[in-house]
């Protein structure tokens, strides 16, 4: 099998297994930070335990700087999965996953506020796209309270995804694996105050559903994501990205009876031209690294900016 083939395989299977990830989480019973709690845990398990095969800890090539970047953003990384799970549960799995997919957009807002990098006229209007499609996707009337509040979860949770990508691009040198190992290390101190493990103790087969999210979302998923990185170009990566909605909308359809309504479906595709023209656009003019959990590396501690589609 060619190299590019075979990362096309490995990074489809990586999206197709990122759309069942609502699934997982709404079947495990858990509230949202328990979710997380445990996925951060049996995830930095299954990441630790490849990373030592591999030999990746010696050489691994972190200072006090980027080991404190990794920590940050693990931190945007963890709570972005709150609110993104919160969203699942206010909302459905695919309004959520669809609006989750501005990320880009607020990463570009970022780089303007914090780095002073000029937005061009071109990126202005693929914004003005996206908003339209997020408006149409939304389908929220006034007082429709739980719509909205998913909305707002939703948003969140790209806003905090985008700043954790702010954050870790930073960390050059350094094996995504490992960025990722330390940000869902960060997890555990950190959603500890907010866990309800009393509620969680008698969800039954609940804990195969998390043990899931752990090892395969954040175990397996990661690995193929990042080993298909080192082979595919970023346009491909980019457009192998959008699997994930894809499957996501699919299988809540399939498992919940949940679709959204043509009036939605129309903003979709708006929402996926902008996310992708403006993503492809950053990653062709400066390569630079994304968040471990979602992102991987052509080379130990580079990684596409593209690659930023998987939750």
């Amino acid at each position: 099998m060619r190299n590019e083939t075979r990362g096309t395989v490995e990074l489809t299977l990586a999206m197709v297994l990122s759309g069942t990830l609502g699934v997982f989480v709404v079947e495990s019973g858990a509230s949202p930070f328990e979710v997380v709690f445990f996925r951060c845990l049996f995830g930095a398990a299954a990441l630790g335990a490849y990373s030592l095969a591999r030999g990746f800890f010696t050489g691994h090539g972190f200072t006090a700087k980027k080991l404190g970047l990794a920590a940050l953003g693990g931190v945007f990384i963890v709570f972005n999965w709150v609110f993104l799970f919160e969203a699942y549960e206010a909302t459905s799995i695919s309004l959520a996953t669809v609006v989750y997919h501005t990320q880009p957009f607020f990463l570009v807002l970022l780089g303007a506020v914090f780095m002073r990098e000029r937005i061009s006229g071109g990126k202005l209007a693929w914004l003005a796209v996206a908003f339209a499609g997020l408006v149409l996707v939304s389908g929220v009337r006034p007082g429709d309270t739980a719509s909205l509040k998913g909305l707002g979860f939703a948003l969140a949770a790209a806003v905090l995804y985008a700043l954790a990508t702010f954050v870790t691009k930073r960390i050059t040198g350094v094996r995504p694996h490992l960025v990722a190992l330390v940000q869902v290390l960060v997890g555990l101190p950190l959603l500890l105050p907010f866990a309800d493990f009393g509620a969680v103790a008698g969800i039954g087969g609940g804990w195969l559903w998390l043990g899931g999210l752990g090892l395969i979302h954040t175990g397996l998923m990661y690995v193929l994501m990042y080993a298909a990185y080192a082979k595919l170009p970023t346009a491909k990566i980019a457009v192998l990205a959008f699997t994930y909605p894809a499957v996501a909308m699919g299988v809540d359809w399939a498992v919940y009876g949940h679709h959204i309504g043509l009036v939605q479906a129309l903003g979709v595709p708006l929402i996926v031209l902008a996310s992708l023209k403006v993503t492809l656009a950053g990653s062709a003019r400066t390569p630079v690294a994304a968040p471990a959990p979602r992102t991987g590396g052509h080379a130990p501690g580079a990684s596409s900016p593209a690659a930023t589609r998987a939750a």
